[in-house]
């Protein structure tokens, strides 16, 4: 792939203390074309600056975008890991050919992401729990309108040093059960990251917030009783001695970071079951106590404990409210690997520079 460099004449100047989550951006972005006639073309690096748009773009009108998230991390000698971004590239085909968007190549995809974060290397945050986030995605820009799939796509890249995702850190969060939204049905975009489904599940969000909960865990969207995911994350369950998390089927987000937990799980010797979990049947776990530990899975937060969770009046506690010694695991041994501080016997690591 051959890519123009145009860099920044003007650096700019790097934040200091929190990072928070998203707030900053490099000094670059990664820009290329895609039209019938050309294909994928016109790979560049161009300094971070404002898009031009116009007002008749069709990704205005109909949405037809897509997105993937991942990071790269800075390990203590100094090298830059990227953490299975193949899984991300098929993860973003995938998406694509649902909206009807061509895709982009898994090599052309990894490609695109080391060239602009060797560019902003000087980016890659270096204090504790800090990552760059790399935000891959595409949209339609044709003008016009008229609902049908688009004639031209624009494929960018942008970079944001971060901290920890949620405001808790790795601390126990709180979980509102939403019972009266939908977020997704199957043979819909459930499975896809596009920006429609995170604000179809804005009003949910809205209305935890104000009950003091951090996130969302959505139910599906025929029964209203079965647990597919977190707003921004996968979920698991330990119930016993095994871990409960819903199946992929075209409602809930392949995660990258579920597939690796799983795996981790399988290792530590739990069972893991991937079905339909009740929501009653969750709560009488969480009233008895056979609810041991709940957590969230994904690439912003990692994992993020679950400390409560409240649906209809009730609330139940999980590891009373603590951060439970399989999920501290969990995350001691995935960010291990992912900042390049423990073994990578799964060869998920990939280096950049």
């Amino acid at each position: 792939m051959n890519i123009v460099m145009n860099k920044a004449e003007v650096l700019k100047d790097k934040p200091e203390g929190s990072l928070g989550f998203g707030d900053y951006f490099t000094d670059h972005m990664f820009v290329m074309d895609w039209t019938p006639e050309n294909g994928w073309h016109d790979q560049r690096i161009v300094p971070y600056a404002p898009m031009m748009i116009e007002p008749a773009a069709m990704v205005l009108h109909y949405a037809q975008e897509t997105f993937e998230g991942l990071k790269a991390y800075r390990s203590k000698d100094n090298n830059i890991y990227l953490f299975r971004p193949e899984m991300n590239a098929r993860r973003f085909i995938n998406s694509n050919r649902r909206m009807c968007m061509p895709e982009v190549p898994e090599e052309m995809f990894v490609d695109a992401i080391k060239a602009i974060v060797k560019v902003d290397a000087s980016w890659v945050p270096t204090g504790e729990g800090e990552s760059l986030y790399i935000r891959p995605f595409m949209y339609a820009n044709q003008s016009k309108l008229g609902l049908e799939d688009a004639n031209s796509y624009r494929f960018m890249i942008v970079l944001s040093p971060v901290g920890a995702y949620y405001p808790e850190g790795v601390n126990p969060t709180k979980i509102y059960v939403e019972d009266e939204y939908t977020r997704a049905t199957v043979g819909g975009t459930g499975f896809v990251k596009c920006g429609g489904n995170y604000a179809g599940s804005l009003a949910a969000h809205v209305k935890a917030r104000k009950m003091g909960y951090t996130q969302v865990l959505w139910l599906d969207g025929v029964h209203r009783r079965y647990v597919e995911e977190v707003g921004t994350m996968n979920v698991m369950f330990l119930i016993g001695d095994t871990v409960v998390t819903a199946p992929i089927e075209g409602t809930v987000l392949a995660g990258v970071t579920r597939d690796s937990i799983m795996q981790l799980i399988r290792d530590f010797g739990y069972k893991i079951e991937e079905r339909h979990l009740d929501i009653e049947e969750l709560m009488e776990y969480g009233r008895s106590g056979e609810l041991k530990e709940a957590w969230g899975t994904g690439t912003a937060a990692v994992i993020s404990p679950v400390g409560e969770l409240y649906y209809k009046g009730e609330t139940v506690v999980a590891n009373e409210f603590k951060t439970g010694e399989l999920t501290q695991k969990l995350y001691d041994t995935l960010t291990g690997i992912q900042w390049g501080n423990e073994k990578d016997p799964y060869n998920w690591r990939e280096k950049v520079n």
